[in-house]
């Protein structure tokens, strides 16, 4: 069985909506474009890495319109290995509707999401879901996912998609690796999927030495 992992960027605010430029979801939305300007060679280098060994595409309708707009003209430029990845791999892409799929190498995914995620998961070793917040929520509420890398931009919007909407289910993750910063303050911390829910406990029990004499 291959893995899913989900790659996103978001606010301190966990606001995830439109990081690339003003048009790509811009209804009610001031902010298309906020990640340029906090990009660095750090940031840049850990984005790389993270599609290595990568073998195919789950995107969200919207997400997977912007990527078929760019990616397949852009052989031989400054992005030409992403390209090169990206035009060669299986796209999937999760719509409710009819998507126009002319990217080479798309195909729609049937009304059962989760059944097909997880024939996708059968098929390929490392599966990268980018951006896409609408998938990603079905995926976190399915646990349909392994690897969630999360890009922390230090700013605060206030308005926005958020990557954890209302309604998320309790979920346990464990830090696969310690956090790395880049000098424009983004914080790269990538979690896997643990077993159970979050747990609760007393702040003030005496194994905790809160509010005790000692």
């Amino acid at each position: 069985m291959g893995l899913i992992h989900i790659e996103l960027f978001a606010t301190l605010d966990l606001v995830g909506q439109a990081p690339g430029g003003p048009d790509e979801d811009p209804v009610g939305f001031p902010f298309g474009g906020w990640q340029a300007p906090l990009l660095d060679e750090v940031a840049g280098a850990q984005i790389g890495a993270a599609y290595e060994g990568t073998d195919a595409l789950l995107l969200g309708r919207r997400t997977y319109d912007i990527f078929a707009a760019y990616w397949p003209h852009q052989r031989g430029g400054a992005d030409s290995e992403i390209a090169t990845l990206f035009n060669g791999v299986p796209k999937y892409v999760a719509s409710r509707g009819t998507p126009d799929l002319s990217w080479a190498g798309s195909t729609h995914l049937g009304p059962d999401l989760a059944a097909a995620v997880r024939e996708i998961r059968d098929r390929h070793e490392h599966v990268k879901v980018v951006g896409s917040l609408n998938l990603v929520q079905t995926l976190l509420r399915e646990r349909l996912f392994d690897r969630l890398d999360l890009w922390l931009h230090p700013i605060v919007l206030g308005v926005g998609k958020k990557v954890f909407d209302d309604g998320a289910v309790p979920t346990s993750l464990t830090l696969l690796e310690p956090p790395a910063a880049g000098p424009k303050g983004a914080v790269y911390l990538r979690y896997g999927l643990a077993d159970g829910t979050p747990a609760t406990g007393d702040m003030s029990a005496p194994d905790r030495g809160v509010g005790s004499d000692t």
